[in-house]
């Protein structure tokens, strides 16, 4: 199964909504919190293009935020890339 890593903040509800459905997959995450450590949180906006949170990576590949999470799971695509 595919590595997923996660750049979080606390108290983020699309954060633990998309570690809830990864959860749900079974999938082995790495969550970066990245809130309050602007270190990580540079970072997370280097490798991503992106300041929002969650940013969500499947392996190396950048699929975005929760909303794209939840797309590519509806459209039966996330469990694919889980498996690569």
């Amino acid at each position: 199964m595919a590595q997923v890593t996660l750049y979080t903040r606390p108290f983020c509800g699309f954060c633990a909504q998309a570690l809830s459905l990864l959860s749900e997959k079974g999938a082995e995450v790495i969550e970066i919190e990245a809130g309050f450590d602007p270190d990580k949180r540079r970072e997370m906006v280097s490798r991503s293009g992106a300041s929002t949170f969650p940013q969500i990576f499947v392996g190396e590949t950048h699929i975005g935020g929760c909303d794209e999470l939840m797309e590519l799971d509806r459209l039966g695509k996330l469990d694919a890339m889980l498996e690569a």
